[in-house]
């Protein structure tokens, strides 16, 4: 009955910082609409950002910078991301290292972002 993912919410303590990181680190897209939380586009899904105190409704019971925990599958060579995340000076915190996806084997690096989410960016194998 489900298809896929069309987008996630992530509670920030700046949307500012978290936007930079994302376009800076991972290429991703901002969209700013009125009256409409800041999202950040990759493929055909985004992720729509909360700041704590400025977060809109319907949302999380408790929602809290550093609680999210999420997978992002890679449109280039994991090795590419890899030299993203070091040439901007974020530390790969497990990686690579083999995983199980939804689709199968693939080779993953996780990192934190500005509020400490962990962050997984994984390659399938072929």
């Amino acid at each position: 009955m489900i298809a896929g993912v069309d987008h996630f919410v992530l509670t920030v303590r700046s949307v500012e910082a978290t936007c930079e990181f994302y376009q800076r680190v991972l290429g991703l897209r901002r969209l700013d609409e009125p009256n409409r939380p800041t999202a950040l586009l990759f493929g055909s899904q985004k992720i729509n950002l909360h700041e704590v105190g400025r977060t809109f409704e319907p949302k999380a019971k408790t929602p809290m910078p550093g609680s999210g925990d999420f997978c992002l599958v890679a449109a280039v060579p994991l090795a590419d991301i890899r030299a993203s995340l070091e040439a901007s000076g974020v530390a790969i915190e497990v990686g690579p290292v083999e995983r199980v996806g939804a689709r199968g084997r693939m080779m993953s690096v996780y990192f934190r972002d500005p509020d400490d989410n962990l962050v997984e960016v994984s390659e399938y194998s072929v």
